[in-house]
């Protein structure tokens, strides 16, 4: 793998409540290469959109970043000021949210929010960026884009509003793109298109992308790797190709097992039987030992590390001793 623009430490993001701390996000480690596109899916509540948002710095209080660290090409952003992290989100990282509607402001036009992100980041008159804005939006696939950049984010559809969303977050010409989300209110048809652009953009600009989502089928068409999340934790990273077609982690094997396809052979699905644990009442042990059919007696006292195996990291004590299954 190429050199890692991003890489996450050991993170630990902590909110306190009135029955104590709450742990969302327990010490997730992982990288992203330049260029590649590292897909995080989990059931909700998992940790994935608080992972991409204590990357971003866009935690709210009195949530906080309790430990570890959040590298981008080497240089620490965890640990940066509000200031400065704000010269950090748009310059060197893009987001983009499940709802376009949170990103973009009803009460001024397209026009306005692209060229002030632009002029913001990028040394460029009012006139070129608008010309940039309009290149931007015309290389998503919005049609008569010179014409549409004047219209306000209610006149366009929410597959269009996506796509302006995503220039939106490429428009500074950011290393890393945290996308949360971004199809899960879409049509079917729609999700393609958004997917391709997304992948096609990234691809031509040299982009890394933190793909957010809880739909494999997603994953599958988008992401070169795959880490799995629950609980807070890290299931299982590795390759998207390998973990669809041979999961280590009992949890991944669930999920994958759940997805219908066409050589599937058994008139019923895999289920995984009960539901996550709230994170206020995690289990001792590994998080996913309740409801684990291959869990044993380690299982519920001590809490397995993600490990590497030659390529492949799984938090899982069947293969703790470095045994591949």
């Amino acid at each position: 793998m190429s050199e890692a623009l991003l890489s996450v430490r050991d993170l630990v993001v902590e909110f306190p409540t009135r029955k104590g701390i709450l742990t969302a996000v327990d010490r997730v480690s992982f990288e992203i290469a330049r260029g590649e596109v590292l897909g995080v899916v989990g059931e909700s509540g998992a940790g994935k959109s608080m992972t991409g948002s204590a990357i971003i710095g866009l935690i709210e209080p009195p949530g906080h970043i309790a430990g570890g660290s959040v590298h981008i090409a080497g240089q620490r952003v965890d640990n940066l000021s509000q200031e400065a992290m704000r010269r950090v989100r748009g310059k060197r990282i893009g987001m983009v949210f499940q709802d376009p509607l949170t990103s973009l402001n009803p009460l001024y036009t397209v026009a306005e929010q692209l060229i002030e992100t632009i002029r913001t980041h990028m040394d460029m008159n009012e006139r070129q960026a608008r010309e940039r804005a309009v290149a931007l939006l015309d290389e998503v696939g919005i049609p008569a884009a010179s014409r549409r950049i004047d219209d306000y984010p209610h006149q366009f559809s929410g597959g269009m509003r996506q796509r302006v969303v995503i220039a939106l977050a490429l428009c500074a010409e950011p290393e890393l793109v945290i996308a949360d989300e971004p199809t899960t209110a879409l049509d079917v048809s729609v999700q393609s298109q958004i997917i391709d652009v997304l992948k096609n953009m990234c691809a031509e600009h040299g982009t890394s992308v933190m793909l957010i989502t809880h739909d494999m089928g997603v994953i599958a068409e988008a992401a070169d790797r795959v880490a799995v999340m629950y609980a807070g934790r890290v299931a299982e990273i590795g390759h998207v190709r390998d973990v669809v077609q041979n999961a280590w982690h009992p949890y991944t094997k669930g999920l994958m097992g759940s997805i219908p396809t066409l050589m599937q052979e058994s008139d019923r699905l895999t289920q995984i039987p009960g539901s996550m644990p709230r994170l206020t009442d995690i289990p001792p042990g590994c998080a996913f030992s309740t409801r684990c059919p291959e869990a044993f007696a380690g299982c519920f006292v001590d809490q397995p590390e993600c490990r590497n195996h030659d390529g492949r990291e799984v938090a899982c004590l069947l293969y703790e001793k470095g045994d591949q299954p």
